[in-house]
């Protein structure tokens, strides 16, 4: 039974912190499995007034389950009994369609059984009773790499909320005690955003509770907004993730105007011949949008910190994990995203984490960021302590990080505090050996980010974490 919500209210200011990314779905072309939610298919027309026909030719339900953005992104029920997947594809010439996706489902990456992640869970030989303490919480490596302690010297995150989208989180662990303000649960759809699952039998039972905590440790003055967008078994989907961020934007009331929002989830590259711009059209905006409508967040209100995966050595195009993808390369340049890898306490790259080969133009340095990933300490349910490791938990370091670095500066445009927070980083250029890749990237710094000090590391440019 999930506990009654009893949350300390606050002004809010949120990072859209895509705190983890990572997520499956595996497209029905080529014979494999359509990964999405069944009898759904998400369309924006070039023309509005075709609707009816386009329904009709698809055999959707000409009336939409629901839509979004202006022009808007219609969610339309499929009724012809085709998977989302070939409606998409039967949809790929069709003029008066401008883009289709399928409503994709979302995973955290620490989930077992995913043919493109490294599930790393703390139900297998990483378990919250073995070195999870609270001492353990306060006194990890993680703090001393980033130069945590210096970095709260001059900002601990006031004023600033931090949104976590995930399984949700223990309400009343200790460690959140008047850190909270209300959230709500999009998987029962109530008031209660609490963590649902038992221990040992879901093996993500705790990533929210598990994310929240190293929030809270990075930047101890913020808020933090719990949203469970993601079921017991780590599972969301796309038009769900879209109603937490604009539930997030409508419920902040900060003068700074601005949410950050961790996602410790994402899904793949889509093999099929579709979009993948659902998320980051919502991260771009949807402006003047008539009274009545849904609000739209727009880019000057939101930042994304996203999760880059856990899948290792670069593949064929499965690694590419969304929206963390969105930064840079053949996708989009997103300024207001800030895409996360894992390194080690020994600051070298993590084996699980995926990384960009900037070799490759097509995807050129979507991976612009890594953060202390392995062997995290970190707040699980019932007032435990545990060890977990992934890009779920270099992510809400980024966050944090956002969160210190806008509290400090809160009228800077969002655009400087990413380039800020990538820039001032311990920075990684060199050929991966290992991987057979070149790699691009810098280790963050919260002192050097919140303090601007491009010259941290002037001697250590081009440093191979091998």
């Amino acid at each position: 039974m999930k506990n009654n919500l009893n949350l300390h209210s606050s002004k809010a200011v949120f990072i859209f912190v895509l705190a983890f990314i990572a997520g499956i779905f595996a497209p029905a072309a080529n014979g494999q499995t359509c990964d999405a939610q069944p009898g759904e298919i998400l369309i924006d027309l070039v023309n509005q007034t075709t609707l009816p026909a386009v329904a009709a030719q698809y055999g959707l339900n000409p009336t939409p389950i629901g839509q979004v953005g202006t022009p808007p992104t219609y969610r339309m029920q499929i009724t012809n009994g085709q998977t989302p997947c070939q409606v998409a594809a039967a949809m790929q010439n069709d003029t008066r369609i401008a883009q289709r996706e399928t409503n994709r489902k979302v995973r955290t990456v620490e989930r077992g059984g995913l043919n493109w992640t490294l599930g790393r869970s703390w139900s297998i030989g990483r378990s919250w009773s073995i070195g999870g303490s609270a001492k353990g919480f306060q006194k990890q490596y993680f703090p001393d790499v980033i130069k945590l302690d210096q970095a709260h010297t001059v900002s601990k995150g006031d004023n600033m909320i931090i949104a976590v989208l995930d399984t949700g989180i223990d309400l009343t662990h200790p460690a959140f005690a008047g850190r909270l303000v209300p959230g709500y649960d999009f998987v029962d759809n109530d008031n209660d955003p609490s963590e649902v699952g038992v221990l040992h039998q879901n093996p993500v039972y705790g990533h929210g509770t598990h994310v929240a905590g190293i929030i809270a440790l990075t930047a101890p003055n913020a808020k933090i907004m719990p949203l469970r967008v993601l079921d017991a078994n780590g599972e969301g989907d796309l038009w769900r993730i879209k109603d937490a961020i604009i539930w997030a934007v409508q419920h902040n009331n900060s003068s700074i105007n601005t949410v950050i929002v961790n996602m410790s989830f994402g899904y793949p590259a889509d093999l099929t011949p579709q979009s993948n711009t659902f998320l980051h059209d919502l991260f771009a905006g949807c402006d003047d949008l008539p009274i009545g409508q849904q609000f739209c967040p727009s880019d000057e209100n939101i930042i994304v910190a996203a999760g880059a995966g856990n899948g290792g050595q670069i593949g064929n195009g499965a690694d590419r994990i969304f929206p963390a993808a969105e930064r840079g390369g053949e996708f989009r340049n997103d300024d207001n995203l800030l895409s996360v890898g894992a390194s080690t306490r020994y600051d070298r790259l993590a084996s699980f984490s995926t990384m960009a080969d900037v070799q490759n133009r097509n995807r050129d340095r979507w991976v612009r960021l890594v953060a202390p990933g392995e062997n995290i300490v970190s707040t699980l349910p019932g007032g435990r302590y545990g060890v977990w490791s992934g890009t779920s938990m270099s992510t809400p370091i980024v966050a944090g990080i956002a969160a210190l670095v806008k509290s400090k500066n809160p009228s800077m445009p969002l655009t400087d505090l990413v380039e800020q927070i990538e820039e001032t980083g311990y920075e990684w250029e060199c050929r991966v050996n290992s991987r057979n890749i070149n790699m691009e990237t810098a280790r963050v710094d919260a002192f050097c980010a919140v303090t601007n000090n491009l010259s941290c590391y002037p001697n250590e440019r081009g440093n191979c974490p091998e």
